[in-house]
């Protein structure tokens, strides 16, 4: 869990400078809005390695951002949530690889019991 701390204003605009997701055109917005599971997984993936992951999860977490993904988490009504495919779910779904970037990205589907 990550801890509340008050982010500072003046570095707000460095951050996002240094935010792997700003690639200074907005292309990627898209991305991280999709509905589709593996631009989910992308996006995630994009946030791994991104040095503002933190700093981004927290101010969703404070903001209780409706939807998107922010700092490497998936979130829908201002909460952290887990995406599956429609429809009733297996009783075992093995991981999916997806390959993104040229590096074999799991993706495991999170199964519940009602």
């Amino acid at each position: 869990m990550v801890t509340e701390a008050p982010i500072d204003e003046h570095l707000i605009e460095d951050v996002t400078a240094r935010a792997a997701c700003n690639d200074g055109t907005g292309s990627l917005l898209e991305l991280f809005f999709s509905e589709d599971l593996h631009d989910i997984a992308r996006a995630k993936h994009l946030c791994s390695s991104c040095p503002v992951r933190l700093w981004c999860l927290q101010g969703a977490l404070q903001r209780a951002e409706p939807c998107g993904v922010w700092g490497g988490e998936l979130f829908e009504n201002g909460r952290i949530a887990h995406k599956r495919r429609r429809g009733r779910p297996p009783k075992y779904r093995p991981a999916e690889i997806v390959v993104i970037d040229g590096v074999d990205v799991v993706v495991v589907p999170e199964i519940r019991s009602a």
